[in-house]
């Protein structure tokens, strides 16, 4: 592994934009912490640090850093799109959006479909022998929770072509409309009270902050705009919590009546721009940092495991939190003096675990490399959209139930998990078909 990181850091070419990966990276990192400190667990059950203590909800300002992860999934995307685009001048670009669907999602949905599978077969057993119950029943329910971030990943990847379309002809155009869209769907929201609109800001909210990222891409968003971003943005997203109707906390909070991550709310969309802004203003003193080669050796290893490690941090948290609980060791009330104090260690026991597993299953990550093929759009399209669906229902379901039927509103149809699972796999499979596919 050090050997490998090492010629991967030694061939990055003088092109590559390090700073891209180290905000993937930074930005998963955080979420991961995030998840950890706002883990509230005691003997009785699980609860949210952020509701425990209010006044610490100011932070999500800075750990809700999920914008800046789509920001960095649009600058992406943009550049393996027409690079596809130019390496097949001869082919179409149905086969074209079929090898890019391919490419783009191999490295994401592996990884995401060991999981999957690797859960679903622990929580059947779990079922069959008559347990779920307990915190056991908690993190069946709960360790899925984090595949709502894949399902809209896998909307951006599917919907790039058109976007980026849109954005060579309209250029800061197209983000000014997918922005008003996310203005007239909350005005609709709470100003008229219009039922269920609220759910296509999970479209205009997050695929706004992607096309930022095809700016960026193409050199439009320099230091006095990024200013102006990040100014903009905050204090809009200020303005919009003192005197509108949006929470303060930028996670979902329990009992609240508005969340503004589901669906995600303008407020969360101006966060947004004042994440993308700060993280921009911030590139060229990052940039020096990273031409350091032991500091870029370490985000190009991070980088090559930080799905696998997204993936399976709840996972490592609730296996901590259950081996204490079987330790009978003490578990002190949430936010107590005696809590902070065990803080560090359970970061470091959650981390030791979440690095183990990573170990186990890393190698799926890495992307199976096959040679150039006529692909079939529709066919991956189709593909994409199960994926996509199977991953959100998962995320709302969880494992828990899996064998009394327990369902979830998935777009106002109830989704079980066999049917999500089902939906997740047929999906990959009919993406993986599409790009193998000749004619």
């Amino acid at each position: 592994m050090g050997s490998s990181v090492r010629e991967l850091a030694g061939a990055t070419p003088a092109t590559r934009d390090r700073y891209v990966d180290l905000l993937r990276v930074a930005s998963l990192g955080a979420v991961v912490l995030g998840h950890w400190l706002m883990a509230a667990v005691t003997p009785d059950g699980v609860g949210n640090l952020l509701a425990v203590v209010p006044a610490l909800q100011p932070l999500t300002w800075l750990l809700q850093v999920m914008p800046v992860f789509f920001f960095v999934g649009g600058f992406s995307h943009a550049l393996s799109y027409r690079s596809l685009l130019r390496k097949r001048p001869e082919g179409s670009e149905d086969s074209v959006y079929s090898a890019f669907l391919r490419a783009r999602l191999q490295r994401l949905l592996r990884p995401t479909m060991v999981f999957v599978l690797v859960w679903g077969a622990a929580a059947l057993l779990v079922q069959l022998l008559g347990g779920g119950g307990g915190l056991t029943g908690v993190t069946l329910r709960m360790v899925t929770q984090p595949l709502w971030f894949i399902g809209i990943y896998l909307a951006m990847v599917a919907f790039t072509p058109p976007l980026l379309r849109l954005h060579e002809r309209y250029g800061w155009g197209a983000f000014a409309g997918l922005a008003g869209a996310a203005v007239a769907v909350d005005v609709l929201r709470f100003a008229a009270g219009v039922p269920y609109v609220e759910f296509l800001n999970f479209a205009f909210v997050w695929l706004a902050v992607h096309q930022l990222g095809f700016l960026r891409a193409d050199g439009r968003i320099h230091p006095r705009r990024a200013a102006l971003l990040a100014g903009g943005g905050l204090v809009t997203a200020a303005a919009l919590v003192a005197l509108g109707p949006y929470p303060l906390s930028m996670v979902g909070m329990p009992g609240e009546k508005v969340s503004n991550m589901a669906p995600p709310t303008l407020a969360l969309l101006a966060h947004g721009l004042w994440l993308v802004g700060a993280v921009e203003l911030l590139r060229a003193p990052a940039a020096r940092l990273l031409e350091r080669p032991r500091v870029w050796r370490a985000v190009v290893a991070a980088n090559g495991v930080a799905m696998t490690a997204f993936l399976w941090h709840l996972t490592a948290m609730f296996g901590v939190y259950g081996a204490l609980l079987a330790l009978d060791a003490d578990l002190p009330e949430p936010a107590s003096a005696a809590w902070w104090t065990q803080v560090p260690l359970r970061l470091a026991l959650a981390a030791a675990l979440t690095a183990a597993l990573v170990a186990a299953f890393r190698t799926f990550e890495r992307p199976a490399a096959s040679a150039p093929v006529q692909g079939h759009g529709p066919l991956a399209a189709l593909g994409a959209t199960l994926c996509l669906l199977g991953v959100l229902g998962l995320s709302m379901v969880g494992f828990g139930g899996l064998l009394d039927g327990r369902t979830a509103l998935l777009i106002a149809i109830p989704v079980s998990a066999p049917a999500a699972v089902a939906m997740t796999l047929g999906g990959w499979l009919l993406v993986e078909r599409a790009g193998r596919r000749t004619p």
